[in-house]
Protein backbone atom coordinates (compact mmCIF):
# COMPACT_ATOMS: atom_id res chain seq x y z
CA UNK A 1 0.00 0.00 0.00
CA UNK A 2 1.25 3.45 -0.84
CA UNK A 3 1.88 5.54 2.30
CA UNK A 4 -0.28 8.63 2.74
CA UNK A 5 1.41 11.84 1.68
CA UNK A 6 1.50 14.84 3.99
CA UNK A 7 -1.37 17.30 3.84
CA UNK A 8 0.65 20.23 2.37
CA UNK A 9 1.34 18.21 -0.78
CA UNK A 10 -0.88 19.27 -3.66
CA UNK A 11 -2.84 16.22 -4.90
CA UNK A 12 -2.35 17.46 -8.46
CA UNK A 13 1.42 17.20 -7.99
CA UNK A 14 1.07 13.64 -6.69
CA UNK A 15 -1.10 12.76 -9.68
CA UNK A 16 1.48 14.30 -12.03
CA UNK A 17 4.28 12.39 -10.34
CA UNK A 18 2.44 9.07 -10.63
CA UNK A 19 1.65 9.75 -14.28
CA UNK A 20 5.31 10.47 -14.86
CA UNK A 21 6.33 7.18 -13.25
CA UNK A 22 4.29 5.39 -15.92
CA UNK A 23 6.23 6.92 -18.84
CA UNK A 24 9.79 7.53 -17.57
CA UNK A 25 12.00 4.61 -18.71
CA UNK A 26 14.48 5.20 -15.87
CA UNK A 27 13.47 2.95 -12.91
CA UNK A 28 15.53 5.06 -10.49
CA UNK A 29 13.27 8.02 -11.20
CA UNK A 30 10.21 6.03 -10.07
CA UNK A 31 11.96 5.26 -6.79
CA UNK A 32 12.83 8.95 -6.30
CA UNK A 33 9.25 10.06 -6.89
CA UNK A 34 7.78 7.30 -4.72
CA UNK A 35 10.03 8.41 -1.88
CA UNK A 36 9.05 12.07 -2.25
CA UNK A 37 5.36 11.17 -2.32
CA UNK A 38 5.78 8.94 0.75
CA UNK A 39 7.54 11.71 2.67
CA UNK A 40 4.97 14.27 1.62
CA UNK A 41 7.76 16.40 0.15
CA UNK A 42 5.57 18.90 -1.66
CA UNK A 43 8.44 21.32 -2.22
CA UNK A 44 10.50 18.71 -4.10
CA UNK A 45 7.49 17.76 -6.24
CA UNK A 46 6.76 21.41 -7.02
CA UNK A 47 10.38 21.86 -8.13
CA UNK A 48 9.92 18.99 -10.59
CA UNK A 49 6.36 19.47 -11.84
CA UNK A 50 5.39 23.14 -11.48
CA UNK A 51 6.05 24.09 -15.11
CA UNK A 52 8.45 22.80 -17.72
CA UNK A 53 12.14 23.18 -18.42
CA UNK A 54 12.68 26.27 -20.53
CA UNK A 55 14.15 25.82 -23.99
CA UNK A 56 15.99 28.91 -25.21
CA UNK A 57 18.99 30.10 -27.18
CA UNK A 58 21.19 28.07 -24.81
CA UNK A 59 19.03 25.00 -25.49
CA UNK A 60 18.35 23.02 -22.31
CA UNK A 61 20.48 22.72 -19.20
CA UNK A 62 19.32 21.40 -15.83
CA UNK A 63 19.82 18.87 -13.09
CA UNK A 64 19.20 15.23 -13.95
CA UNK A 65 16.09 13.65 -12.49
CA UNK A 66 12.39 12.97 -13.03
CA UNK A 67 9.84 15.59 -13.98
CA UNK A 68 9.34 18.14 -16.76
CA UNK A 69 11.73 20.61 -15.08
CA UNK A 70 14.65 18.20 -15.04
CA UNK A 71 16.85 16.59 -17.69
CA UNK A 72 15.63 13.06 -18.40
CA UNK A 73 14.70 10.81 -21.30
CA UNK A 74 11.08 11.97 -21.42
CA UNK A 75 12.07 15.65 -21.71
CA UNK A 76 14.76 14.79 -24.27
CA UNK A 77 12.40 12.73 -26.42
CA UNK A 78 9.80 15.49 -26.45
CA UNK A 79 12.47 18.07 -27.25
CA UNK A 80 13.81 15.96 -30.11
CA UNK A 81 10.28 15.56 -31.47
CA UNK A 82 9.80 19.33 -31.37
CA UNK A 83 13.07 19.92 -33.21
CA UNK A 84 12.11 17.39 -35.88
CA UNK A 85 8.69 19.02 -36.31
CA UNK A 86 10.30 22.45 -36.57
CA UNK A 87 12.68 21.30 -39.32
CA UNK A 88 10.00 19.44 -41.25
CA UNK A 89 7.65 22.41 -41.13
CA UNK A 90 10.34 24.90 -42.16
CA UNK A 91 11.62 22.79 -45.05
CA UNK A 92 8.21 21.87 -46.42
CA UNK A 93 6.41 25.20 -46.15
CA UNK A 94 6.59 27.82 -48.93
CA UNK A 95 8.16 30.28 -49.50
CA UNK A 96 11.22 28.19 -48.62
CA UNK A 97 13.13 28.47 -51.90
CA UNK A 98 16.77 28.15 -50.83
CA UNK A 99 18.78 26.75 -53.78
CA UNK A 100 20.29 23.59 -52.41
CA UNK A 101 21.28 20.15 -53.66
CA UNK A 102 19.15 18.49 -50.97
CA UNK A 103 16.12 20.73 -51.41
CA UNK A 104 13.60 17.89 -51.47
CA UNK A 105 15.28 15.45 -49.09
CA UNK A 106 14.36 14.92 -45.40
CA UNK A 107 16.01 17.13 -42.76
CA UNK A 108 19.45 15.84 -41.83
CA UNK A 109 20.40 16.03 -38.13
CA UNK A 110 23.82 15.15 -36.74
CA UNK A 111 23.81 14.21 -33.04
CA UNK A 112 26.82 14.32 -30.71
CA UNK A 113 27.23 13.75 -27.00
CA UNK A 114 29.72 13.95 -24.15
CA UNK A 115 30.42 11.44 -21.36
CA UNK A 116 28.10 12.80 -18.68
CA UNK A 117 25.52 10.67 -16.93
CA UNK A 118 22.70 10.01 -19.37
CA UNK A 119 24.35 11.57 -22.42
CA UNK A 120 24.58 8.38 -24.51
CA UNK A 121 20.92 7.49 -23.80
CA UNK A 122 19.79 11.04 -24.57
CA UNK A 123 21.66 11.00 -27.88
CA UNK A 124 20.32 7.62 -28.99
CA UNK A 125 16.79 8.54 -27.93
CA UNK A 126 17.11 11.70 -30.02
CA UNK A 127 18.20 9.67 -33.03
CA UNK A 128 15.29 7.26 -32.57
CA UNK A 129 12.73 10.07 -32.26
CA UNK A 130 13.85 12.17 -35.23
CA UNK A 131 14.17 9.05 -37.39
CA UNK A 132 10.60 8.04 -36.53
CA UNK A 133 9.49 11.58 -37.41
CA UNK A 134 10.96 11.27 -40.91
CA UNK A 135 14.37 12.91 -40.51
CA UNK A 136 17.79 11.55 -41.39
CA UNK A 137 19.82 11.09 -38.19
CA UNK A 138 23.62 10.79 -38.04
CA UNK A 139 24.76 9.71 -34.56
CA UNK A 140 28.31 10.13 -33.23
CA UNK A 141 30.22 6.89 -32.60
CA UNK A 142 30.98 7.81 -28.97
CA UNK A 143 31.52 10.70 -26.56
CA UNK A 144 33.35 13.55 -28.35
CA UNK A 145 34.03 17.28 -27.94
CA UNK A 146 31.43 19.89 -28.86
CA UNK A 147 33.68 21.46 -31.56
CA UNK A 148 33.65 18.15 -33.43
CA UNK A 149 29.84 18.36 -33.56
CA UNK A 150 29.88 22.00 -34.66
CA UNK A 151 32.31 21.13 -37.46
CA UNK A 152 30.26 18.10 -38.52
CA UNK A 153 27.13 20.22 -38.98
CA UNK A 154 28.98 22.18 -41.66
CA UNK A 155 31.00 19.34 -43.21
CA UNK A 156 28.10 16.85 -43.39
CA UNK A 157 25.72 19.49 -44.78
CA UNK A 158 23.31 18.92 -41.91
CA UNK A 159 20.22 21.04 -41.41
CA UNK A 160 20.67 20.87 -37.65
CA UNK A 161 22.99 19.57 -34.98
CA UNK A 162 22.22 18.39 -31.47
CA UNK A 163 24.95 18.23 -28.82
CA UNK A 164 24.13 16.54 -25.53
CA UNK A 165 26.34 18.26 -22.96
CA UNK A 166 26.23 20.45 -19.88
CA UNK A 167 29.67 21.86 -20.66
CA UNK A 168 31.33 22.84 -17.35
CA UNK A 169 28.27 22.48 -15.09
CA UNK A 170 28.36 20.25 -11.98
CA UNK A 171 28.14 16.44 -12.34
CA UNK A 172 24.42 16.38 -11.47
CA UNK A 173 23.55 18.38 -14.63
CA UNK A 174 23.14 17.66 -18.30
CA UNK A 175 22.09 19.73 -21.28
CA UNK A 176 21.11 19.94 -24.93
CA UNK A 177 22.57 22.41 -27.45
CA UNK A 178 21.06 22.95 -30.89
CA UNK A 179 22.83 24.20 -34.02
CA UNK A 180 21.34 25.07 -37.39
CA UNK A 181 22.92 24.58 -40.81
CA UNK A 182 22.43 23.82 -44.51
CA UNK A 183 18.92 24.82 -45.57
CA UNK A 184 17.90 26.37 -42.23
CA UNK A 185 20.14 29.43 -42.27
CA UNK A 186 22.54 31.53 -44.32
CA UNK A 187 26.29 31.06 -44.60
CA UNK A 188 27.03 33.13 -41.49
CA UNK A 189 24.74 30.91 -39.41
CA UNK A 190 25.79 27.46 -40.66
CA UNK A 191 26.98 25.43 -37.69
CA UNK A 192 26.07 28.17 -35.19
CA UNK A 193 23.90 27.74 -32.10
CA UNK A 194 20.31 28.87 -32.45
CA UNK A 195 19.13 32.41 -31.77
CA UNK A 196 15.72 34.05 -31.68
CA UNK A 197 13.23 33.48 -33.21
CA UNK A 198 14.30 29.87 -33.82
CA UNK A 199 14.29 29.11 -30.10
CA UNK A 200 10.69 30.29 -29.69
CA UNK A 201 9.56 28.41 -32.79
CA UNK A 202 11.20 25.19 -31.56
CA UNK A 203 9.66 25.75 -28.12
CA UNK A 204 6.20 25.98 -29.70
CA UNK A 205 6.73 22.64 -31.47
CA UNK A 206 8.05 21.03 -28.26
CA UNK A 207 4.94 22.21 -26.40
CA UNK A 208 2.75 20.19 -28.76
CA UNK A 209 4.36 17.04 -27.33
CA UNK A 210 3.94 18.05 -23.66
CA UNK A 211 1.28 15.40 -22.99
CA UNK A 212 2.48 12.68 -25.36
CA UNK A 213 5.35 10.28 -25.75
CA UNK A 214 6.90 10.52 -29.24
CA UNK A 215 7.29 7.46 -31.37
CA UNK A 216 10.71 5.76 -31.30
CA UNK A 217 12.22 4.11 -34.35
CA UNK A 218 13.93 0.80 -33.59
CA UNK A 219 16.59 1.48 -36.22
CA UNK A 220 17.20 3.53 -39.33
CA UNK A 221 19.73 6.09 -38.15
CA UNK A 222 23.39 6.07 -39.18
CA UNK A 223 26.16 5.68 -36.62
CA UNK A 224 29.16 7.61 -37.87
CA UNK A 225 32.65 6.16 -37.67
CA UNK A 226 35.94 7.62 -36.44
CA UNK A 227 36.25 9.70 -39.60
CA UNK A 228 34.15 12.31 -37.82
CA UNK A 229 37.23 12.99 -35.66
CA UNK A 230 39.97 12.51 -38.25
CA UNK A 231 38.14 14.75 -40.73
CA UNK A 232 37.77 17.43 -38.05
CA UNK A 233 41.47 17.28 -37.21
CA UNK A 234 42.46 17.42 -40.87
CA UNK A 235 40.26 20.46 -41.46
CA UNK A 236 41.56 22.28 -38.38
CA UNK A 237 45.21 21.58 -39.13
CA UNK A 238 44.68 22.72 -42.71
CA UNK A 239 42.80 25.89 -41.77
CA UNK A 240 45.10 27.16 -39.01
CA UNK A 241 48.09 29.29 -40.09
CA UNK A 242 50.55 27.07 -38.23
CA UNK A 243 54.28 27.38 -38.74
CA UNK A 244 56.10 24.61 -40.56
CA UNK A 245 56.89 21.75 -38.13
CA UNK A 246 60.34 22.17 -36.58
CA UNK A 247 62.33 20.75 -33.75
CA UNK A 248 61.13 23.73 -31.70
CA UNK A 249 57.70 22.12 -31.42
CA UNK A 250 59.23 18.87 -30.24
CA UNK A 251 61.23 20.82 -27.67
CA UNK A 252 58.22 22.61 -26.18
CA UNK A 253 57.17 20.78 -23.02
CA UNK A 254 53.40 20.74 -22.64
CA UNK A 255 51.16 19.69 -19.77
CA UNK A 256 47.46 19.22 -20.39
CA UNK A 257 44.37 18.24 -18.46
CA UNK A 258 40.99 17.16 -19.79
CA UNK A 259 39.33 17.70 -16.37
CA UNK A 260 37.64 14.29 -16.75
CA UNK A 261 35.99 15.45 -19.98
CA UNK A 262 36.03 14.21 -23.57
CA UNK A 263 38.84 16.37 -24.98
CA UNK A 264 41.87 14.37 -23.84
CA UNK A 265 42.27 11.89 -26.68
CA UNK A 266 41.38 14.40 -29.42
CA UNK A 267 43.87 16.95 -28.11
CA UNK A 268 46.60 14.33 -27.83
CA UNK A 269 46.05 13.29 -31.45
CA UNK A 270 45.97 16.91 -32.60
CA UNK A 271 49.26 17.74 -30.85
CA UNK A 272 50.91 14.60 -32.17
CA UNK A 273 49.87 15.38 -35.75
CA UNK A 274 51.21 18.92 -35.37
CA UNK A 275 54.60 17.68 -34.16
CA UNK A 276 54.35 18.39 -30.42
CA UNK A 277 55.90 15.28 -28.93
CA UNK A 278 56.90 16.42 -25.42
CA UNK A 279 53.34 16.26 -24.14
CA UNK A 280 52.39 15.14 -20.64
CA UNK A 281 48.87 14.66 -19.28
CA UNK A 282 47.37 14.78 -15.81
CA UNK A 283 46.72 11.05 -15.78
CA UNK A 284 44.03 11.06 -13.09
CA UNK A 285 41.99 13.60 -15.11
CA UNK A 286 42.64 12.30 -18.65
CA UNK A 287 39.81 9.79 -19.07
CA UNK A 288 36.15 10.84 -19.18
CA UNK A 289 34.43 10.44 -15.81
CA UNK A 290 30.92 11.88 -15.29
CA UNK A 291 31.51 12.24 -11.55
CA UNK A 292 34.54 14.55 -12.00
CA UNK A 293 36.10 13.04 -8.85
CA UNK A 294 39.24 15.19 -8.50
CA UNK A 295 37.66 18.63 -8.82
CA UNK A 296 34.95 20.44 -6.87
CA UNK A 297 33.69 22.08 -10.07
CA UNK A 298 34.77 20.95 -13.59
CA UNK A 299 35.62 24.41 -14.88
CA UNK A 300 39.25 25.52 -15.32
CA UNK A 301 38.26 29.01 -14.11
CA UNK A 302 37.14 27.71 -10.72
CA UNK A 303 39.52 27.73 -7.69
CA UNK A 304 41.34 24.43 -7.30
CA UNK A 305 40.42 23.00 -10.70
CA UNK A 306 43.91 23.57 -12.08
CA UNK A 307 45.88 22.43 -9.02
CA UNK A 308 46.87 19.02 -10.43
CA UNK A 309 48.00 20.51 -13.75
CA UNK A 310 49.98 23.26 -12.02
CA UNK A 311 51.65 20.68 -9.79
CA UNK A 312 52.62 18.45 -12.72
CA UNK A 313 53.91 21.44 -14.71
CA UNK A 314 56.11 22.53 -11.82
CA UNK A 315 57.42 18.99 -11.40
CA UNK A 316 58.32 18.71 -15.10
CA UNK A 317 59.39 22.31 -15.70
CA UNK A 318 56.79 22.62 -18.44
CA UNK A 319 56.72 25.53 -20.87
CA UNK A 320 52.94 25.61 -21.31
CA UNK A 321 49.79 24.35 -19.58
CA UNK A 322 46.65 23.57 -21.58
CA UNK A 323 43.29 22.79 -19.99
CA UNK A 324 39.85 22.16 -21.42
CA UNK A 325 36.43 22.15 -19.86
CA UNK A 326 34.55 18.81 -20.04
CA UNK A 327 33.24 19.25 -23.60
CA UNK A 328 36.51 20.88 -24.80
CA UNK A 329 35.03 23.98 -26.37
CA UNK A 330 36.84 26.24 -23.88
CA UNK A 331 40.59 26.60 -23.40
CA UNK A 332 42.59 27.66 -20.34
CA UNK A 333 46.29 28.48 -20.65
CA UNK A 334 49.00 28.55 -17.99
CA UNK A 335 52.55 29.89 -18.40
CA UNK A 336 55.67 30.28 -16.28
CA UNK A 337 55.18 33.49 -14.30
CA UNK A 338 58.67 34.79 -15.03
CA UNK A 339 60.82 34.58 -18.14
CA UNK A 340 63.90 34.26 -15.96
CA UNK A 341 62.70 31.32 -13.88
CA UNK A 342 64.59 28.10 -14.48
CA UNK A 343 62.79 24.84 -15.29
CA UNK A 344 63.78 23.52 -11.86
CA UNK A 345 62.16 26.41 -9.99
CA UNK A 346 59.29 27.50 -12.20
CA UNK A 347 56.12 28.96 -10.83
CA UNK A 348 53.06 29.29 -13.03
CA UNK A 349 50.08 31.53 -13.52
CA UNK A 350 46.87 31.00 -15.42
CA UNK A 351 46.17 33.60 -18.07
CA UNK A 352 42.80 35.29 -18.21
CA UNK A 353 40.52 34.73 -21.19
CA UNK A 354 41.17 38.31 -22.24
CA UNK A 355 44.93 37.77 -22.19
CA UNK A 356 44.68 34.64 -24.33
CA UNK A 357 42.23 36.47 -26.59
CA UNK A 358 44.78 39.23 -27.12
CA UNK A 359 47.63 36.78 -27.81
CA UNK A 360 45.59 34.82 -30.36
CA UNK A 361 44.29 37.99 -31.98
CA UNK A 362 47.85 39.26 -32.42
CA UNK A 363 48.94 35.91 -33.82
CA UNK A 364 46.09 35.90 -36.35
CA UNK A 365 46.37 39.57 -37.34
CA UNK A 366 48.52 38.95 -40.46
CA UNK A 367 46.04 36.27 -41.57
CA UNK A 368 43.09 38.59 -41.00
CA UNK A 369 44.81 41.24 -43.11
CA UNK A 370 45.70 38.76 -45.85
CA UNK A 371 42.17 37.36 -46.11
CA UNK A 372 40.34 40.66 -45.51
CA UNK A 373 38.35 39.10 -42.68
CA UNK A 374 37.09 40.66 -39.46
CA UNK A 375 37.53 40.13 -35.72
CA UNK A 376 34.85 40.08 -33.05
CA UNK A 377 34.57 40.02 -29.29
CA UNK A 378 31.58 40.29 -26.99
CA UNK A 379 30.46 43.22 -24.91
CA UNK A 380 31.71 41.50 -21.73
CA UNK A 381 35.23 41.03 -23.09
CA UNK A 382 38.16 43.39 -22.73
CA UNK A 383 38.68 46.26 -25.15
CA UNK A 384 42.32 45.19 -25.67
CA UNK A 385 41.65 43.40 -28.97
CA UNK A 386 39.78 46.43 -30.29
CA UNK A 387 42.69 48.68 -29.32
CA UNK A 388 45.18 46.26 -30.92
CA UNK A 389 43.32 46.54 -34.23
CA UNK A 390 43.09 50.34 -34.13
CA UNK A 391 45.04 51.74 -37.07
CA UNK A 392 44.98 48.46 -38.99
CA UNK A 393 42.67 47.61 -41.88
CA UNK A 394 40.97 44.86 -39.84
CA UNK A 395 37.44 45.69 -38.79
CA UNK A 396 36.43 44.87 -35.21
CA UNK A 397 32.87 44.05 -34.14
CA UNK A 398 31.37 44.17 -30.65
CA UNK A 399 28.62 41.57 -30.27
CA UNK A 400 26.13 40.51 -27.65
CA UNK A 401 27.30 37.90 -25.17
CA UNK A 402 27.70 34.36 -26.48
CA UNK A 403 29.21 32.66 -29.49
CA UNK A 404 25.82 32.45 -31.15
CA UNK A 405 26.37 36.17 -31.81
CA UNK A 406 30.15 36.25 -32.28
CA UNK A 407 30.01 33.46 -34.88
CA UNK A 408 27.46 35.36 -37.00
CA UNK A 409 29.83 38.30 -37.55
CA UNK A 410 30.14 38.92 -41.31
CA UNK A 411 33.46 37.79 -42.83
CA UNK A 412 34.59 36.51 -39.43
CA UNK A 413 38.24 35.49 -39.23
CA UNK A 414 38.64 35.45 -35.44
CA UNK A 415 36.34 35.80 -32.46
CA UNK A 416 36.74 35.43 -28.73
CA UNK A 417 34.95 35.85 -25.43
CA UNK A 418 36.55 36.34 -22.02
CA UNK A 419 34.99 33.12 -20.67
CA UNK A 420 37.84 31.10 -22.29
CA UNK A 421 36.14 30.82 -25.68
CA UNK A 422 38.06 31.28 -28.97
CA UNK A 423 36.99 30.80 -32.59
CA UNK A 424 40.24 30.56 -34.55
CA UNK A 425 39.12 28.60 -37.63
CA UNK A 426 35.55 29.79 -38.36
CA UNK A 427 35.43 28.12 -41.75
CA UNK A 428 35.68 24.79 -39.88
CA UNK A 429 34.02 25.48 -36.51
CA UNK A 430 31.65 28.43 -36.29
CA UNK A 431 31.78 28.28 -32.51
CA UNK A 432 34.33 28.29 -29.73
CA UNK A 433 36.88 25.52 -30.19
CA UNK A 434 39.27 24.61 -27.38
CA UNK A 435 41.18 22.05 -29.45
CA UNK A 436 41.99 24.36 -32.37
CA UNK A 437 42.83 27.23 -30.02
CA UNK A 438 45.19 24.96 -28.05
CA UNK A 439 47.05 24.07 -31.26
CA UNK A 440 47.43 27.74 -32.17
CA UNK A 441 48.62 28.88 -28.73
CA UNK A 442 51.11 25.98 -28.56
CA UNK A 443 52.40 26.83 -32.04
CA UNK A 444 52.77 30.46 -30.97
CA UNK A 445 54.71 29.44 -27.86
CA UNK A 446 57.02 27.25 -29.95
CA UNK A 447 57.68 30.04 -32.46
CA UNK A 448 58.48 32.47 -29.66
CA UNK A 449 60.78 29.93 -28.00
CA UNK A 450 62.69 29.60 -31.28
CA UNK A 451 63.36 33.34 -31.05
CA UNK A 452 64.38 33.13 -27.41
CA UNK A 453 61.11 34.62 -26.14
CA UNK A 454 58.01 33.46 -24.28
CA UNK A 455 54.27 33.99 -24.22
CA UNK A 456 54.73 36.05 -21.05
CA UNK A 457 57.14 38.42 -22.77
CA UNK A 458 54.88 38.62 -25.80
CA UNK A 459 51.96 39.54 -23.57
CA UNK A 460 54.02 42.22 -21.79
CA UNK A 461 54.86 43.77 -25.16
CA UNK A 462 51.24 43.72 -26.27
CA UNK A 463 50.13 45.31 -23.00
CA UNK A 464 52.61 48.12 -23.56
CA UNK A 465 51.25 48.53 -27.09
CA UNK A 466 47.54 48.69 -26.27
CA UNK A 467 47.83 50.24 -22.80
CA UNK A 468 48.41 48.32 -19.53
CA UNK A 469 45.11 46.68 -18.71
CA UNK A 470 43.75 44.60 -15.84
CA UNK A 471 40.49 42.69 -16.02
CA UNK A 472 38.51 40.82 -13.40
CA UNK A 473 35.15 39.31 -12.62
CA UNK A 474 32.79 39.17 -9.67
CA UNK A 475 29.98 36.62 -9.44
CA UNK A 476 27.05 36.58 -7.06
CA UNK A 477 25.30 33.20 -6.90
CA UNK A 478 21.59 33.23 -6.08
CA UNK A 479 19.19 30.48 -5.06
CA UNK A 480 16.21 31.78 -7.03
CA UNK A 481 16.53 32.88 -10.65
CA UNK A 482 13.90 35.57 -10.08
CA UNK A 483 16.39 37.34 -7.82
CA UNK A 484 18.53 38.14 -10.86
CA UNK A 485 15.79 40.18 -12.50
CA UNK A 486 15.13 42.00 -9.24
CA UNK A 487 18.81 42.83 -8.82
CA UNK A 488 19.06 44.20 -12.35
CA UNK A 489 15.96 46.33 -11.78
CA UNK A 490 17.48 47.73 -8.58
CA UNK A 491 20.77 48.52 -10.33
CA UNK A 492 18.94 50.35 -13.10
CA UNK A 493 16.98 52.38 -10.57
CA UNK A 494 19.97 53.20 -8.34
CA UNK A 495 22.84 53.55 -10.83
CA UNK A 496 25.87 54.97 -8.97
CA UNK A 497 27.21 58.43 -9.74
CA UNK A 498 30.74 57.35 -8.82
CA UNK A 499 32.70 54.11 -8.49
CA UNK A 500 35.99 53.91 -6.59
CA UNK A 501 36.04 57.71 -6.39
CA UNK A 502 35.75 58.21 -10.16
CA UNK A 503 32.65 59.64 -11.84
CA UNK A 504 30.46 57.32 -13.87
CA UNK A 505 30.49 59.06 -17.25
CA UNK A 506 27.82 56.97 -18.91
CA UNK A 507 25.39 54.15 -18.18
CA UNK A 508 24.66 51.96 -21.21
CA UNK A 509 21.55 49.80 -20.99
CA UNK A 510 21.45 47.00 -23.55
CA UNK A 511 17.74 46.27 -23.17
CA UNK A 512 15.80 45.07 -25.08
CA UNK A 513 18.58 43.24 -26.95
CA UNK A 514 20.01 41.70 -23.79
CA UNK A 515 19.75 42.17 -20.02
CA UNK A 516 23.02 43.98 -19.34
CA UNK A 517 24.32 47.29 -18.03
CA UNK A 518 27.66 49.02 -18.54
CA UNK A 519 28.98 51.73 -16.22
CA UNK A 520 31.60 53.67 -18.16
CA UNK A 521 34.39 55.54 -16.36
CA UNK A 522 37.47 57.32 -17.66
CA UNK A 523 39.82 54.43 -18.47
CA UNK A 524 37.62 51.83 -16.79
CA UNK A 525 34.28 50.12 -17.17
CA UNK A 526 31.97 47.71 -15.37
CA UNK A 527 29.54 45.39 -17.18
CA UNK A 528 26.77 43.68 -15.17
CA UNK A 529 24.52 40.90 -16.47
CA UNK A 530 22.77 37.72 -15.33
CA UNK A 531 24.49 34.52 -16.45
CA UNK A 532 22.79 32.73 -19.30
CA UNK A 533 23.60 29.25 -17.97
CA UNK A 534 23.93 29.52 -14.18
CA UNK A 535 22.02 31.22 -11.32
CA UNK A 536 24.60 34.02 -11.06
CA UNK A 537 24.85 37.77 -11.42
CA UNK A 538 28.14 38.41 -13.21
CA UNK A 539 30.18 41.62 -13.19
CA UNK A 540 33.03 42.17 -15.67
CA UNK A 541 35.62 44.80 -14.76
CA UNK A 542 38.34 46.46 -16.82
CA UNK A 543 40.88 49.10 -15.77
CA UNK A 544 43.55 50.82 -17.89
CA UNK A 545 46.46 52.78 -16.43
CA UNK A 546 50.00 53.93 -17.17
CA UNK A 547 51.63 50.77 -15.85
CA UNK A 548 50.52 47.20 -15.24
CA UNK A 549 50.82 47.58 -11.42
CA UNK A 550 48.75 50.76 -11.56
CA UNK A 551 46.10 48.99 -13.66
CA UNK A 552 45.89 46.15 -11.14
CA UNK A 553 45.70 48.62 -8.23
CA UNK A 554 42.85 50.43 -9.92
CA UNK A 555 41.12 47.12 -10.61
CA UNK A 556 41.31 46.26 -6.89
CA UNK A 557 39.70 49.56 -5.97
CA UNK A 558 37.03 49.09 -8.61
CA UNK A 559 36.34 45.53 -7.41
CA UNK A 560 35.71 46.73 -3.86
CA UNK A 561 33.37 49.46 -5.11
CA UNK A 562 31.39 47.06 -7.31
CA UNK A 563 31.01 44.56 -4.46
CA UNK A 564 29.55 47.37 -2.34
CA UNK A 565 27.23 48.37 -5.22
CA UNK A 566 25.93 44.79 -5.56
CA UNK A 567 25.53 44.41 -1.79
CA UNK A 568 23.50 47.62 -1.68
CA UNK A 569 21.24 46.36 -4.47
CA UNK A 570 20.78 43.09 -2.59
CA UNK A 571 19.82 44.92 0.60
CA UNK A 572 17.28 46.97 -1.33
CA UNK A 573 15.82 43.75 -2.65
CA UNK A 574 15.53 42.27 0.82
Amino acid sequence: MTPDFAAPTDPALVHAARAWMDIDPNPEHARILEDEISRGDGEALRERFAGTLSFGTAGLRAELGPGPRRMNRVVVRRTAAGIADYLLAALNTPPHTSPHAREHTPPRIVIGYDARHGSADFAEDSAAVVTAAGCEALLFPGPLPTPVLAAAVRRLDADAGIMVTASHNPPRDNGYKVYLGARMTDEHGRGVQITAPSDAEITAHIARHAATMPELAASGWTVLDDAVVTDYLHEVLTALPLNAPTTDRAGLRLVSTALHGVGGAVLAEALQRAGFTDHHVVVEQQQPDPDFPTVAFPNPEEPGAMDAALELAAHLGADLIIAHDPDADRLAVGIPDSATSTPEHRRYRMLTGDEVGLLLGHRLLPELQRTHTTAASSIVSSSMLERLLTGTDVEHHRTLTGFKWIARTPALGYGYEEALGYCVAPEVVRDKDGIAAALLIADTAAALAARGSTLGEELDGLQAQVGPTATGQISLRVTDLSQLGTLMTRLRATAPATLAGAPVLDVIDFLPDTDALTFQLDGARVMVRPSGTEPKLKCYLEAVAGTVPDAHHRLQELTAAVREMIDDAGRLEA
